[in-house]
């Protein structure tokens, strides 16, 4: 039945929804820089995913959201959660953890556009047009642009170590994204996100146990950072991102990413005062244009 009420207004919406997703889902490496001094990666995201759950599973029972109605449809959720925020928030805390620059972390990740492409053609048989490559190679070079100067900054005798968590997250985020659409595009955002926290916090909780001495340094900026990733990111970004991809193609959501790592770097020069070079301006201006290239139909 067609829902009247709603139909002037959704264009806008369509259009501010990923916007606003960008901008919310940048301030992660800036919530990373905030809160890793003062716990280990794996600790940190064990208690942000406790939080979250803690806050959402009282909600989802007070609103009576809808729970999937089959175990198979628990799992897909429950799976597509541990790709696209276990293993993903556990790669890049990590890579962040280690000594690799967020810039060099986003380069990396930043991949996960062109093999989502890859894995919808061949696993969701989506249509990638020319315009959409194009886009998708553009928007790639503007991000490589946009954080070259950072990624000299590391010695290359210690990337190999730094970079494999990286890479995990890039596999981890692709593979759920992938997942998500194909097995359960649709589920209610509420108990959804209860059950794609649940299966994070105990695999996380279980390899930082085994791993990390779990001790936190509960300090103000520590407080601030948890606070901020667990209501703005886990709440507000992942919540966003569940939307996108139920409305839209695989490579249409992954093409998003690609406008994370510039809007971080405005985000880093206007809060901390880091630098933003002559080439990371023209990478902002190319990597929009290869988003806008990768988002139009055909």
């Amino acid at each position: 039945m067609p829902d009247h009420a709603h139909t002037a207004p959704r264009p806008a919406l369509d259009a501010f929804y990923p916007l606003l997703f960008v901008a919310l889902w940048s301030t992660g490496f800036i919530g990373a820089k905030f809160g890793l001094p003062d716990a280990e990666p794996l600790t940190f995201l064990s208690i942000r995913y406790a939080v979250v759950i803690a806050l959402m599973a009282p909600l989802a029972l007070v609103w009576r959201a809808p729970w999937p109605a089959s175990p198979a449809a628990w799992a897909h959720i429950a799976v597509s959660g541990l790709l696209v925020h276990g293993v993903y928030l556990g790669g890049v805390f990590m890579a962040i953890h280690r000594g690799l620059p967020a810039g060099v972390t986003a380069l990396v990740v930043g991949l996960q556009p062109l093999v989502t492409a890859l894995g919808a053609r061949v696993f969701l048989h989506e249509r990638i047009g020319r315009w959409q490559w194009a886009g998708l190679a553009l928007g790639f070079a503007g991000v490589a642009m946009v954080v070259a100067h950072k990624a000299t900054a590391v010695p290359l005798a210690a990337l190999q170590g730094m970079l494999a968590p990286a890479a995990v997250a890039l596999l981890g985020i692709t593979a759920g994204t992938l997942y998500q659409k194909r097995f359960c595009p649709s589920f209610d955002l509420r108990s959804g996100s209860v059950i794609q926290f649940v299966p994070c916090l105990l695999a996380t909780a279980a390899v930082a146990a085994a791993t990390e001495t779990m001790q936190v340094n509960w300090s103000g900026s520590f407080v601030f950072a948890l606070a901020w990733l667990v209501g703005v990111l886990s709440l507000g970004a992942v919540s966003l991102l569940n939307l996108l991809i139920r409305r839209g193609s695989a490579v249409r959501v992954a093409s998003l990413f690609y406008l994370t790592p510039p809007t971080t770097a405005l985000i880093a020069w206007a809060l901390f005062g880091e630098t933003l070079a002559g080439l990371a301006l023209v990478g902002m201006a190319v990597t929009a244009v290869g988003v806008w290239l990768a988002r139009r139909p055909g």
